[in-house]
């Protein structure tokens, strides 16, 4: 009998100590006196997904999941293996009640992993593993297919860029697909730099090879022969598990000269983050990769005509890319059952902020706030009750407990003034002042704006001074209308999406929490407390 130990080594669980874990484990299993029919073998995997409790431990095949780990449980836990769970480390629900398995946890029930399938199931550092699940049977197909064939079934799919565009992924592919002139070339944006967000670390660390393999299935759609991964600079762990699996890929014959053994070559190169957000923006991220500066260029021409040095390109993020394997293996109308009528598919979110279980989710496309806040997430934690809740990063806008019932899509959200983005979800209680939210967003994306155009840097300029002149108690009575004109400028006027969704956060809760601004201004006043009145000192 094999028992297997998976212990999380996302980044968040290193951060609590799981390495100390890994090696605490890996001692009590090679000095254990255990019965001899009891083969344990013990893996570091990506994110586990629950980061509230972790460093998180798995014994498989029992399911048994226990939280909170310490090094010193590590004996324990081995002592226990073929018998009894250690029920202390259990995980226990509202009332009480301690859960041994996953599949019963009030966060993981629900969920549905596509492109996490693999994150937490295996050791992302070893080639084999990933083969052993049916990794590269996806490729393998692929290579028997035509171009066209292969972007049909994506096309069938309805999978649209989970970078937060949402363009439909089958048509990008057909447009540069239908360019002779060469080289092309297929580039996947890891540079997520979203605050709170870590969904696609989480991949990059945890499933590397499923992203290669989207990848690559890519470059034989469209013709290219050369790719780019742009991850980001602070990835310091995703960068060393990204350089690994293209070295073991090409060295297994993957990826190279012949893919595969089929005559046609791929060869990826990884690129580090230029260090600024706005290099998360399709042709920003590509003039840092030809070597210049992180900038946005006007797109009346597309880059799927001229990208990467004026030749075509396919740019997709890291979750789009993992989700291609899927499409090709099991074909594009499978895929296409999951989801809503134009939001096909399943949704990765980092869920944080004031909510009970925080951490890594995955859901069907059409889930709804309430579920995935509550019924996933448990809640908001204390006696505080829900505010509102943030999609889509620092550009995404704020909706109101009134909207709980929304479902999460691309094109719902967008209608009430948010987005999907690519993935960030961050919570907030009643003890959050919305003005003091709006003015912290706007003063991030002003210090990241990267100053090319006048609408995005002194717009963002203007309307910081005046968010910040209101959580003073030093707004008057104009301001509210001058933010207005200032928010409608920024978005019609700038040059990328960076300066034309900037000022969501500030649109959405002078529209939900309009009585919040108008205490600021009228009365001098912070319902939550937080902000420091000049005029009430």
């Amino acid at each position: 009998m094999t028992k297997t130990i998976l212990v999380c080594c996302g980044t968040g669980c290193i951060a609590n100590g799981s390495l100390a874990v890994a090696k605490s484990l890996r001692e009590c299993v090679s000095s254990s006196n255990a019965d001899a029919s009891v083969e344990t073998v013990l893996k570091q995997t990506g994110c586990n997904g629950l980061c509230e409790f972790s460093p998180i431990v798995r014994i498989m095949p029992d399911d048994i999941s226990y939280y909170r780990v310490k090094p010193k449980d590590a004996q324990e836990i081995v002592a226990s293996l073929g018998k009894e769970p250690v029920e202390r480390l259990l995980f226990r629900d509202d009332s009480g009640k301690k859960i041994i398995s996953q599949s019963e946890n009030p966060f993981y029930a629900p969920q549905k992993k596509l492109a996490l399938r693999n994150v937490g199931e295996i050791d992302p550092g070893k080639i084999e593993e990933f083969t052993s699940r049916g990794g590269y049977e996806a490729l393998k197909k692929a290579l028997s297919m035509t171009p066209d064939e292969i972007i049909s079934e994506v096309e069938k799919s309805g999978l649209r860029g989970r970078g937060g565009a949402g363009f439909p992924t089958g048509r990008k592919w057909r447009i540069a697909a239908g360019y002779d002139n060469q080289p092309k070339y297929v580039v996947m944006n890891g540079d997520e730099g979203d605050p709170g967000a870590f969904m696609d670390c989480s991949l990059l660390e945890g499933d590397p090879h499923s992203v290669l393999e989207g990848i690559a299935i890519c470059a034989l759609a469209i013709g290219a022969t050369e790719g780019f991964l742009y991850i980001r600079d602070e990835y310091s762990n995703a960068l060393k598990c990204v350089k690994k699996a293209i070295a073991d890929a090409q060295k297994a014959g993957v990826l190279g000269d012949s893919i595969l053994g089929s005559g046609k070559s791929l060869h990826l190169s990884v690129t580090r983050g230029g260090g600024a957000f706005v290099c998360g923006e399709s042709t920003a991220l590509m003039a840092s990769i030809e070597g210049r500066v992180g900038e946005p260029r006007a797109k009346y021409i597309r880059s799927v005509e001229q990208g990467l040095w004026n030749q075509p390109t396919v740019l997709n993020n890291v979750e789009t890319f993992a989700n291609i394997p899927l499409i090709i293996k099991e074909g594009g109308a499978k895929f296409a059952q999951v989801g809503t009528e134009n939001s096909k598919g399943t949704k990765v979110f980092a869920l944080v902020g004031k909510v009970k279980r925080s951490g890594l989710v995955e859901v069907p496309m059409g889930t709804t706030l309430r579920q995935i806040i509550f019924d996933i997430g448990g809640g908001i934690p204390g006696k505080h009750l829900f505010k509102a809740v943030q999609t889509g990063g620092p550009s995404g806008g704020c909706l109101p407990e009134s909207l709980l019932d929304v479902p999460v899509d691309f094109d719902t959200l967008t209608q009430y003034g948010s987005m999907m983005g690519s993935g960030g979800m961050i919570v907030m209680d009643d003890a959050t002042c919305m003005v003091e939210v709006a003015k912290y967003y706007v003063s991030f994306l002003t210090n990241e704006s990267c100053g090319k155009c006048t609408p995005c840097r002194e717009g963002l300029r203007w309307i910081l001074e005046i968010l910040t002149r209101v959580c003073e108690g030093r707004g008057d009575a104009g301001d509210m209308e001058l933010l207005e004109n200032l928010c409608e400028t920024l978005a019609q006027a700038s040059l990328c999406g960076l300066g034309k969704s900037a000022a969501n956060p500030v649109i959405t809760t002078m529209k939900y929490f309009a009585e919040e601004y108008s205490e600021h201004i009228k009365e001098k006043r912070c319902r939550a407390g937080v902000c420091a009145m000049e005029a009430a000192k």
